[in-house]
Parts: structure tokens; C-alpha cells; sequence
């Protein structure tokens, strides 16, 4: 049983050093790591979506480039493919070369050539006809038998469409032993069927290089290849074929590629450029190198970290763990009430001052452990003792100087007026008299406070002759709580006193209770001359002081008899301005108050 305690309790077995340990490993160590290996892995695939994004924009970017250099060719192709002037003049038969240089100086010289300087994509512009009288020169040419066996011409012939994008090998102008590459548009000029008496063939010639320059920017992000329908590649980042090489290299799918990431677009959607694809291969090793050399320094500074933080916690552990133990053996030595001293080098961090107080304290118990408990006894009930004698002290206070008060009131107004508006006054003193001398509790409810408050604001009006008016505005609902007699009175009374008697104007006295934030609050209002702050500042130092003195009497025994009758929980407060007025106010925790019949009358 003992055995099988012990394993469920296993932790508590623990040494403190290894406690540390597994907290700095399991509380701090381990989060660092999770969070860290959660948050690179975040990144990094942040990073790889990025990636992924400004490679689908360069991808996207290239192909909008070229499709737009081939679709500029193409559009100056029909332009001319609908020029009705070039038709005429290239449908016409010449009685000699002299008859065509005039008509070429005079409308074809530069019918054909204006095309080029706004389209820097196109290298030459070419028409061919099998018009026997035209000249070969300059943009126009002879359909012969070395044009009928060329590449181009052959790879059009075999196209089913109007308007052809051919890739082919075709032999240099100024070297015609060498070969070079070409990008065509290529179209049949056949759009009036009045001037069809030639064949005319349109032959626009798209420079590479310009595809190159597009192709070539983006490798920093990808290796691209323009590949034509039959997968030969006619433009890629290492250039384009040079001349004396005969065909274009194939371009091989293979398993690694798909790895790597490859994407394939298409050109366009045109039908001139169906099966013409863009492939991008994107360049992974500095991505992945990058990836690896930041993981890797990260590894190494988590290792370094890892490694001080246990050697620092290692030192630390040392300083303090034996200390530690030797005093948790003496603590539990005075739990059996052995009150032995601790009797090493204790140091002076805060480890060797508990020790030093702990050695002391000891000492001191050991001294006074016989004669606490009856001292203790004793001090409470003299504390009781006090409180009761005070709290009597209290009471007796007030009743007297109230009716000495009342008295001299009732004598002025009988000596002025010879006894004949004084009926009234004496119900009032006498009913007044009688709820005194009926209160045998310290406890009343709230209600017959405001009762006595009423009857004694009546005695005073009658003595300041109609100088202020009263209000009240009691919540039913505190009517049944019961406070300590006599804890308003002595309020509106110095409301009275020292707020309305010195002001010219009429005075208001204004009494509320209500529940709030479950405290039940009481406040006396007037809108008397005031207290200078000066004075309101020494009257609450005199309030909360042992000694009674000055003026301020009556709100020191209400502040007095609330705080012993609610142990110091009783949130009491002043508050005045000059010529306005002065609020009085405290607020009782409900939860110390008596109501045994709440909602029991009504003011």
C-alpha cells in the first residue's frame, strides 16, 4: 500500500534541484523549442508560398512578354494582308525593271519597312509573290524554286490555318553556308479575291534576341524554355541555336523535373500558337540552400542557449540546494517543537538571511512558546472591554448635547413669543424624549432612524423659523436594514448647525439611502456656506484620530461607531466647496447589516 502511495506520489519524491531542472526543461525549455520549430516551420512555408507566388508571377509575366511580341507580328500582318494598294501594285505585271523602280520608289519603298521602327519585336518584314515582272529587293522577293524548297515555305504549305507561327532553320544573309533560327508569322496574302491573279505570301520575322532578353531576365526565379508543338525547344535561358548546328534540341520530361517543380503554361489561345508552351524550372537550390543555412543557424544558437542556460541553472543549483535542505530539516524539527539552531556558513544572499532569521526566530519562540497563548487571551479581552467601554462612552455623548440644545431652542422661542406657538415644539421634544428612552438596542432599522431624524428636523425648523427645508429620499427597499442608533442624527444635526444657520438664503437639508454595488449608502446633503479645505484636511485626520478634539465631535463618534460596529469595512467620506454646500456620505457592506423584514414601511 505504502509502495503503491509512493508511485502515485512520485513527483513529490523529487529532489528540489531536479524539480528546478525539470521545470526550466519542461516550463521553459520545451515551449521555447515547440514554439520555435512551429514557428520556423511557418515560415518556412511562407517563405515557399511567396516563392510560389513571384514564380507564377515571373512565369505569368514572360509569357504575357513573348505572346504579345508573336500577337504584334500577327497584327501587323493582317494590316498588310488588308492593305488594297499593296494588292494592286503587287498584282500588276511591269513592262520592265525601269516600270517597277518607279512604282517602288514612288508607293512601295516604304509601305512595308514603316512597320518596324514601332514594333521592336519584328526583325524584317518579307513579301513573296510568283509575279514574274516584280524586281527581288528590299522587303519584296520572288517565289522561286529556292524559296519553294526553304524550311518556311514548306512548313506553311503544310499548316492548315490562314496564319502560321513556324520555328525553322534557314540560311544567313550575309554567310549563306551558315544557318540561323527563325520565328515567323507567316500568311497568305489572299484577302481580295479581285486581285488574285500572283500568289503573295506575307513572311514577318520575329527577333529572338528580344525573346531571349525576356527569357533571360527571370533567371533569378525560373529556367524557361519556349517550346514549339513538336516539344523542340527554340528559346531557353542558355540562348538560342547557334548557327552551323543543324535542328532544334527536344526537350525530355522527366521525373526529376516534376519534382523540382516544373509548370507548364501555354502561349496563347490562339489557334497560330496551339501546342507553343512556356516551361519554367524553378531554381529550388537557393531556396533550399537559404532554408537549410537558416535552420542550421538557428539549431546551433537553440544548442548554445540550451547549453548555458544548464550550466548557469547547474552553478545556481549548487549555491543554494544544500542550504535549502539543511534548513527544510530544522523547519520540520520545529514542527515536532525541536528548536535547534542551524549551524553553517549561511552566506549573505537571501538563502543565508532566512537561515539567520530562522535561527532567531527560533530562539525567540523557544523563549515565548509557554506565556503566548495566555497573553493573547488576555489582550483579547481587554480589546473587548475597551470597545464596549467606548461604545457606551459614545452613546452617552450624544444624548445630552442634543437636548441641551433643544432646550435653549424651546426657552428663546417661549421668552419671544410668551408661550403661545410653542404646542407643537413640546409633541415634538416629547415624542422625541420618548423613542430615546425606549431604545434598548445599539441596533435599529433604518426606518425608525429616519423616524427620530424626521421628528428632530421638525424641532429644528421650528427653532430656525422656516430657514431651510428638508428633504428625504429613502428606497423602500433599506428601510428593514438596521444600523447603529443615532449614526444619522448627529450628521444632519452639523448640517444644521454649522452648514444652514449661517447662510441668509434658505437652506435645504437633504437625507438619501439607497443599495448599490451590495452596500446600502447613506448621504446627508446641505447647501450651507461649507468647509475651507484647510479645515475639511484637519477634520479628517481628527475623525480618524485616538483623541477627540475641535469641532469635529459628532462625525467622529458616527465614524468611530461604524468602524467598530463593522471592523473598518465602512467606506466613510466628505465632501464640501465653499458657498455651495457640504456630502456627508458612507456606504455598509450588505452583507454586515441585519434585515430581518425588508420593505417593512414606507416614509
Amino acid at each position: 500500500m505504502r509502495r503503491r502511495f509512493r508511485l502515485r506520489g512520485w513527483i513529490n519524491d523529487i529532489p528540489l534541484r531536479y524539480k528546478f531542472l525539470l521545470v526550466f526543461l519542461v516550463g521553459v525549455l520545451l515551449p521555447i523549442l515547440v514554439i520555435h520549430i512551429l514557428l520556423m516551420d511557418r515560415m518556412s512555408g511562407f517563405i515557399m508560398e511567396r516563392e510560389q507566388q513571384n514564380l507564377d508571377i515571373s512565369m505569368e509575366r514572360a509569357r504575357k512578354d513573348i505572346y504579345d511580341f508573336i500577337e504584334g507580328g500577327v497584327a501587323v500582318s493582317h494590316a498588310l494582308n488588308t492593305d488594297k494598294a499593296l494588292y494592286e501594285m503587287l498584282d500588276r505585271t511591269y513592262t520592265g525593271p525601269i516600270d517597277f523602280y518607279d512604282t517602288f520608289d514612288e508607293k512601295l519603298r516604304n509601305r512595308v519597312a514603316s512597320y518596324i521602327p514601332v514594333n521592336r519585336q519584328i526583325l524584317r518584314i518579307g513579301i513573296f509573290t510568283d509575279n514574274p515582272t516584280i524586281v527581288p529587293g528590299g522587303n519584296y522577293y520572288v517565289i522561286d524554286d529556292e524559296v519553294k524548297n526553304s524550311e518556311w515555305y514548306r512548313l506553311w504549305r503544310a499548316s492548315e490555318h490562314p496564319v502560321t507561327v513556324a520555328s525553322y532553320q534557314a540560311a544567313q544573309t550575309n554567310d549563306r553556308t551558315q544557318t540561323v533560327p527563325f520565328l515567323s508569322v507567316i500568311e497568305q496574302m489572299d484577302y481580295y479575291d479581285s486581285y488574285s491573279r500572283y500568289n503573295k505570301v506575307l513572311r514577318i520575322d520575329i527577333d529572338l534576341g528580344i525573346i531571349y532578353e525576356v527569357i533571360a531576365r527571370e533567371r533569378n526565379y525560373l529556367d524557361l524554355y519556349l517550346i514549339n508543338e513538336q516539344d523542340e525547344i527554340i528559346m531557353s535561358v542558355a540562348g538560342y541555336r547557334k548557327a552551323g548546328t543543324e535542328g532544334y534540341p527536344k526537350f525530355e520530361f522527366t521525373e526529376d523535373l516534376l519534382q523540382q517543380g516544373a509548370e507548364i503554361v501555354s502561349i496563347g489561345s490562339a489557334r497560330y500558337v496551339k501546342g507553343w508552351r512556356l516551361i519554367g524550372i524553378p531554381q529550388g537550390a537557393r531556396v533550399a540552400n537559404a532554408m537549410f543555412e537558416m535552420r542550421l543557424y538557428v539549431g546551433l544558437l537553440a544548442i548554445a542557449v540550451t547549453l548555458i542556460a544548464s550550466i548557469f541553472i547547474y552553478v545556481l543549483l549548487r549555491s543554494y540546494h544544500y542550504r535549502v535542505k539543511r534548513l527544510s530539516r530544522h523547519m520540520h524539527k520545529v514542527t515536532n517543537e525541536k528548536f535547534d539552531l542551524i549551524e553553517i556558513d549561511e552566506g549573505r544572499d537571501e538563502i543565508g538571511g532566512v537561515i539567520r532569521n530562522f535561527n532567531r526566530m527560533t530562539t525567540r519562540i523557544n523563549s515565548l512558546i509557554n506565556n503566548v497563548y495566555k497573553l493573547e487571551i488576555q489582550k483579547k479581552s481587554l480589546e473587548m472591554e475597551q470597545v464596549r467601554a467606548e461604545l457606551n462612552f459614545l452613546q452617552s455623548q450624544m444624548n445630552p448635547h442634543f437636548l441641551f440644545n433643544t432646550l435653549n431652542a424651546i426657552l428663546v422661542v417661549c421668552t419671544k413669543h410668551q408661550y403661545t406657538e410653542v404646542t407643537d415644539i413640546i409633541k415634538s421634544l416629547s415624542k422625541l424624549l420618548r423613542r430615546l428612552l425606549q431604545w434598548k438596542e445599539d441596533l435599529v432599522t433604518l426606518e425608525e432612524e429616519m423616524m427620530f431624524i424626521e421628528m428632530y428636523l421638525k424641532i429644528e425648523k421650528f427653532r430656525f423659523r422656516d430657514k431651510f427645508e428638508y428633504e428625504f429620499d429613502i428606497d423602500e427597499k433599506t428601510l428593514g436594514y438596521k444600523i447603529p442608533k443615532m449614526s444619522i442624527q448627529p450628521l444632519v444635526e452639523n448640517a444644521c448647525k454649522h452648514g444652514i444657520q449661517t447662510v441668509k438664503s434658505m437652506g435645504l437639508i437633504r437625507v438619501t439611502a439607497s443599495v448599490a454595488d451590495a452596500m446600502l449608502r447613506i448621504v446627508i446633503s446641505d447647501n450651507g456656506k461649507g468647509i475651507e479645505p484647510e479645515k475639511l484636511r484637519e477634520m479628517l485626520v481628527s475623525m480618524r484620530s485616538e483623541n477627540a478634539h475641535g469641532n469635529s465631535v459628532g462625525i467622529r463618534n458616527v465614524y468611530r461607531r461604524l468602524e467598530l460596529y463593522y471592523n473598518d469595512q465602512v467606506r466613510f467620506d466628505i465632501r464640501s466647496s465653499l458657498n455651495e454646500g457640504t456630502h456627508v456620505s458612507f456606504d455598509i457592506p450588505l452583507q454586515l447589516l441585519d434585515n430581518p423584514d425588508s420593505n417593512q414601511g414606507e416614509l
